[in-house]
């Protein structure tokens, strides 16, 4: 008798910001709470953000998200004024905080949300250390993606 097949885990992912692997070089990632207000959760639900030029700004030894656009419900915020960009504080360890100040220091290097989902119920938020690239970078990058596919094809025709 055959095994039952496992439930497929739903997707937990409510967004991403896909441009920021093409404009910077990612290096370490943090995962970040957020403070959010009950509208903003309901809207979350329904996938109603925009990540794209969003930010992440280390002052007094906080870290906020500013930048990130969350679309309000008409039904869910009718009693309440929302503010769709309102600065939403995020919440890390201090070694963690220390560690994004110091290297946010260096030249050229940014910290920037990468990602928003679901842990349980709650909505964590991926935070990562990026450097710039040049314009030669992001040609490299694009280069070298075009040619893994072509090793891929070459590869797979070899084995026929």
């Amino acid at each position: 008798m055959a095994k039952p097949k496992k439930p497929k885990s739903p997707d937990t992912t409510i967004a991403q910001n896909k441009k920021v692997r093409h404009d910077y070089f990612i290096g370490d990632t943090f995962e970040a709470g957020m403070v959010l207000q009950g509208w903003e959760v309901k809207s979350l639900r329904l996938k109603k953000v925009q990540l794209v030029d969003s930010y992440v700004l280390l002052k007094d030894g906080e870290a906020f998200l500013l930048g990130c656009h969350i679309t309000p419900l008409n039904t869910a915020s009718t009693h309440v004024i929302a503010d769709p960009m309102r600065t939403k504080k995020l919440l890390l360890h201090g070694k963690q905080l220390a560690k994004l100040h110091a290297a946010t220091q260096k030249k050229g290097h940014t910290c920037l949300a990468t990602k928003l989902y679901w842990k349980g119920h709650l909505v964590k938020c991926q935070v990562a250390l990026a450097k710039g690239k040049q314009d030669h970078d992001k040609r490299a990058t694009v280069k070298d993606r075009e040619w893994a596919v072509d090793k891929q094809r070459i590869v797979r025709h070899a084995n026929r």
